[in-house]
């Protein structure tokens, strides 16, 4: 596994269900961080944990059913998850700005197609008054009241205390091989580890995002993915504001997030840039927001910046869940998409766990 968001959720989901389980990952041997910062951060701790389920645009295929499907089970996973020593909420709601009259023209589809779903179309005469104000792309806008975001440290906090209750082993140390074992050995499924550690295993869960592949192609399962960086920056407005009066949770224009943090403070993300290398002038358009930025955006000033890696599986959909052999499942290339889809994936995971364990001898 891994102890990103989705490998360390898909711990807990299984612990849950009454399995035993051992999470190993050399990440687990740092503490979570406050808040993002720009050193050897992963997918999940430099994420910006949006959740846009309701809000997605196709109404069929797989991508929606796990998306409908997460966004199901998220209220139930943050009741459960919530305690005092680790504090946890969903955030709403979102607001997507329309860029022209063709997208703003969709959205309305879109809402007026699922009247239950929580979505709404404001035209752009009866946007809200927010202060500060909005970009302006003047197409109107779509709300999805049920749609936002969960803090991704907040939520890995919550499920790291959660493990521990449920004895949960945790080792921090990284799986250097994957072997099979002899059709007559009850476990079926050798890991070896970097402290090592050698233990067997019925069912082996991969949840390791770029480090999946190596793992795999030793077994001659080819899955490669490619490595999209995403920016985000840390902004101070230098203008006194209400509390972000009328903002939602999210605010998404361009396919840039830009989410209220405390008072006068923002973040803003991400970008999409193939490889591992951050690109500075990525940042700057980034904040121009396609030329929409207001000018109290324009005028803040740079608090931090991080960036994170996701995995994107290439020639397939994105995220693979996929049962390899026997006791081998591959849960992993979520892309930007890690948070918002780890209960459907822990949920997939745990029902074909279940179906090994009723199907073993």
């Amino acid at each position: 596994m891994g102890a990103g968001v989705t490998g360390t959720g898909t711990a807990w989901h299984l612990a849950g269900q009454g399995h035993k389980v051992l999470l190993a990952d050399p990440l687990l041997a740092r503490p979570i961080p406050s808040k993002p910062a720009d050193r050897d951060l992963n997918g999940s701790t430099a994420s910006l944990g949006v959740l846009m389920g309701h809000a997605f645009r196709r109404s069929s295929g797989r991508a929606w059913r796990l998306r409908q499907r997460s966004m199901t089970l998220w209220p139930s996973w943050v009741e459960q998850l919530n305690h005092p020593e680790s504090p946890l909420q969903l955030e709403t709601p979102l607001i997507q700005l329309a860029s022209d009259a063709e997208e703003a023209q969709r959205m309305q589809q879109l809402a007026d197609s699922r009247p239950d779903s929580g979505l709404q179309f404001i035209t752009n005469k009866k946007l809200e008054q927010a202060d500060p104000p909005w970009p302006q792309a003047g197409h109107g806008a779509m709300l999805s009241k049920r749609d936002g975001r969960i803090d991704p440290l907040q939520l890995l906090r919550a499920l790291r205390r959660s493990l521990v209750e449920h004895n949960i082993e945790l080792r921090a140390t990284e799986v250097v091989e994957l072997l099979r074992q002899s059709s007559s050995d009850r476990s079926q499924w050798r890991l070896l580890t970097a402290d090592g550690g050698i233990d067997d295993f019925d069912v082996v869960v991969i949840c390791s995002a770029l480090g999946s592949t190596k793992l795999l192609q030793s077994l001659g399962h080819q899955r490669p993915m490619d490595a999209v960086l995403g920016q985000v920056l840390e902004l101070q407005l230098n203008k006194p504001a209400k509390p972000w009066s009328g903002w939602p949770a999210v605010l998404t224009c361009g396919g840039i997030n830009l989410i209220p943090q405390g008072q006068n403070r923002l973040w803003i993300g991400a970008t999409l840039e193939p490889g591992v290398t951050a690109d500075p002038a990525a940042q700057e358009t980034m904040k121009r927001l396609n030329d929409l930025a207001p000018a109290w955006l324009e005028d803040s000033q740079l608090l931090g910046q991080w960036h994170g890696l996701r995995a994107r599986p290439r020639e397939r959909p994105a995220p693979l869940l996929e049962e390899l052999e026997p006791g081998l499942l591959l849960a992993s290339g979520h892309y930007r998409n890690g948070v918002l889809l780890t209960p459907a994936t822990a949920e997939w995971v745990g029902q074909h766990v279940d179906q090994q364990s009723i199907t073993s001898p």
